[in-house]
């Protein structure tokens, strides 16, 4: 037997506390080796949420909509006619920076298997990527192993990937994020759960093979890097999309009888966790035996199969009797199947090798007796606020424009997008690079608007209004396409939890991300916390991504921020204060990163949203974009690129500075148009709902315009705005 030296503890991430807390669960005894490395994966950061999990219980996760909140694969929402939305996000950020093509596709492929596991159709998949600085020696290759990776897997499955952010950041220059989601269709009266039940009912193997890929990737996911993180590729797992479509229709043929009692995909920590979490949320004890797990290399270990986080495996419990059933399907689709093992009465995980018991161990000690750390914390205090006196104005206020289109930020990515295939199904109906992506429900009138979002600088600076801007942004993506803001995943990317300025990084965008979610019925049904992102104790900036799914319920109403027509109105909805504290005018032009970000007033959020949502039901609208990034003067350029067609930007009657005007970040904003008739009718109707507005410029010509003057074609801006990525990647 191994001896258990205080460093192969370490090594298995493990405090000497910790280990006790082991040997104490185990009735005194010291675990063996395989049993050190299930405990090792099990109580790690990435599958316990041990530093989280007291903070994660103060976010809002309810709402008529929600019909499984987090605790699953994925959260599911009610979408009316018998149809379900499925959806989670999650990080793979350490794989994809030590192998940027694996890492990312198997991020898309993990992400995949928690909703089609719970009997969903994946329709759509989204990303939120950062990157290192643009001049750092490893982004640009960062850069395009994980775009390859992303499109290599999800073009191979069919499935489109419609939306998402790339931002660049010297933060992540050593430790990158990869943050994958996808939505899923389901029937609302056949979803299938993890919780496995009754004794005696076989535990089902399907799928690829074991090898010894990822071995440990649960620890290494919960761990910083240092100088030899370069070492930890074997723990990177390897992926087979094709493999991963056969086993999505296999699954989805068996699931549409009733053979399955459980299922529950086998991601982080592999066969280990999705065998803990069946038999710990179904109350019964599974006995395993190894030697009828199909295996890909020879003379594994029980260790080394018990921790493989090969891909493209489910695991399953089916009702006695259907073996030879579901074992006709499978085999059908060329997949392995292979009954693993029994459920039991004895509430203990018990696994066999070669006719020998080699781990024995109690299914409540893996699952709910992980430590749970209350980690000392410091909040962040909020900077002063930058009044617009604070903050020089640029020499030439189109020239600043058009920097600010070409900022990395803010380029156009369709370098990215364009190598993902956002066209298959044939449901797309808002491509990449609007507010927020639209895809329609397969065979009706509805639309599911979707997007990611959430402001990193805003979180450092702030991290509670962060969390609420992060919220409340997405919120109002959706609502420019016409959707209903119907529930969120999340997506928590932080440093080191040991230290407590990040924890109170943490603490502050729960803060904020449960009020918005409470105040906006917007609520959170799944997620993932993403710890220890930093390099050599330089944490990434704070970043909580937000993935939020809305609701269209007449796609002929969906709306697009482009311009459309000449003599159309523009009319700006929203108050007006010209803050410009940590915003892209005062990074990208002045170098600066100093300030509060924008107030975040959630009711104005609410009442804003509501008016324009109304607006495009009712017909009344042509064009709408949300203000965020850059202010009316970005929003008004993004609009008239998009629908190549200049407009006259007007100012309002106010003291304001033009610069803080035309950049000022000031949040629950939309710029919208309107045919010239019905102008009048629409700020009539603002002013009844106590929801602001003005008139804010005309669109026509070929120019973008501020007042009558600065004038700057719309053809330049475009060349900027959509050659910096392209020029970039290619050196």
């Amino acid at each position: 037997m191994t001896e258990m030296t205080p460093e192969l503890i370490a090594e298995h991430g493990l405090t000497p506390e910790e280990y006790d807390r082991i040997v104490e669960a185990l009735g005194g005894r010291a675990p063996n080796l395989t049993e050190l490395g299930v405990f090792s994966v099990m109580w790690s950061e990435h599958c316990s949420y041990k530093s989280s999990r007291v903070w994660l219980k103060e976010l809002h996760t309810t709402g008529a909509q929600v019909i499984q909140g987090p605790g699953e694969n994925a959260g599911i929402i009610d979408i009316g006619d018998n149809q379900a939305v499925v959806f989670k996000m999650e990080s793979h950020n350490h794989p994809s920076f030590i192998e940027p093509y694996q890492g990312a596709a198997t991020g898309v492929g993990g992400i995949m298997r928690d909703v089609f596991t719970m009997g969903a159709r994946p329709i759509a998949n989204l990303n939120a990527l950062r990157f290192g600085e643009p001049d750092h020696e490893k982004t640009r290759h960062l850069v395009s192993g994980v775009v390859e990776g992303i499109g290599g897997y999800g073009n191979c499955m069919g499935v489109p990937t419609v939306g998402g952010e790339v931002n660049f950041d010297a933060s992540y220059n050593g430790n990158i994020l990869v943050n994958a989601m996808c939505v899923g269709l389901a029937e609302a009266d056949n979803i299938f759960y993890a919780a496995a039940g009754g004794v005696g009912n076989p535990v089902i193997y399907v799928g690829s093979r074991t090898g010894r890929d990822g071995i440990h990737g649960a620890t290494m996911a919960s761990a910083e890097f240092d100088d030899d993180s370069d070492e930890k590729r074997p723990t990177v797992q390897v992926g087979d999309p094709f493999a991963e479509k056969l086993l999505l229709e296999a699954c989805l043929e068996l699931m549409a009888g009733d053979a399955i009692i459980a299922i529950q995909d086998m991601g982080a920590a592999g066969l280990t966790s999705s065998s803990v979490e069946m038999a710990d949320k179904g109350g019964v004890g599974f006995a395993l035996d190894l030697d009828k797990v199909p295996q890909r290399e020879a003379n594994m270990t029980p260790y080394e199969m018990l921790l493989s986080e090969s891909q493209e495996r489910m695991l399953m419990v089916l009702k006695p009797g259907r073996e030879d059933e579901a074992r006709a399907i499978f085999e059908k689709w060329e997949l392995n199947f292979a009954v693993v093992g029994v459920t039991t009465d004895t509430g203990r995980l018990v696994v066999s090798h070669q006719g020998e018991i080699v781990a024995d161990m109690p299914l409540h000690a893996l699952a709910h007796d992980a430590p749970i750390y209350e980690r000392p914390w410091v909040p962040t205090p909020p900077p002063a606020a930058l009044g617009a006196a604070d903050v020089p104005a640029p020499d030439d206020i189109a020239g600043t424009l058009a920097q600010l289109v070409a900022a990395p930020d803010m380029a156009s990515k369709r370098w990215v997008w364009e190598q993902y295939d956002h066209m298959v199904m044939g449901d797309t109906v808002q491509r990449p690079g609007g507010d927020a992506a639209v895809v329609r429900v397969h065979g009706t009138g509805k639309g599911l608007a979707m997007s990611v979002d959430v402001t990193p600088r805003y979180c450092k600076a702030d991290p509670v209004m962060g969390g609420r801007q992060a919220i409340a942004e997405c919120y109002r993506n959706i609502t420019a396409t016409g959707g209903q803001p119907l529930a969120t995943t999340d997506c928590m990317n932080f440093g080191s939890p040991e230290r407590p300025e990040i924890m109170g990084q943490f603490a502050g965008a729960v803060e904020g991300m449960a009020e918005a979610c409470r105040v906006l019925d917007f609520p959170i049904v799944s997620g993932n916390v993403s710890f220890y992102n930093e390099t050599k104790g330089e944490p990434i900036l704070p970043t909580p991504a937000i993935g939020g799914v809305g609701l269209i319920p007449d796609i002929r109403h969906m709306m697009t921020a482009a311009l459309k027509d000449e003599g159309d109105v523009l009319i700006l909805i929203g108050e007006e204060h010209g803050h410009l504290g940590q915003s892209l005018y005062l990074r990208e032009i002045l170098g600066r990163a100093d300030g509060a970000p924008p107030p975040v007033d959630l009711a104005a959020e609410k009442l804003n949203g509501g008016f324009v949502r109304a607006l495009i039901w009712e017909g009344k609208i042509n064009a709408a974009h949300d203000l965020s990034d850059g202010g009316l003067y970005v929003a008004a350029a993004e609009m008239a690129m998009a629908g190549n067609i200049g407009a006259d930007l007007k100012t309002g009657e106010d003291d304001l500075p033009l610069h803080a005007a035309l950049f000022g970040e000031d949040q629950a904003r939309y710029l919208i148009t309107a045919p010239s008739g019905g102008a009048l009718d629409i700020l009539v109707a603002a002013k009844k709902a106590g929801v602001p507005a003005r008139l804010a410029g005309t669109v026509g010509g070929g120019e973008l315009t501020v007042n009558g003057g600065l004038p700057i074609s719309v053809q330049s801006l475009r060349n900027k705005h959509e050659h910096w990525l392209p020029d970039y990647m290619a050196g």
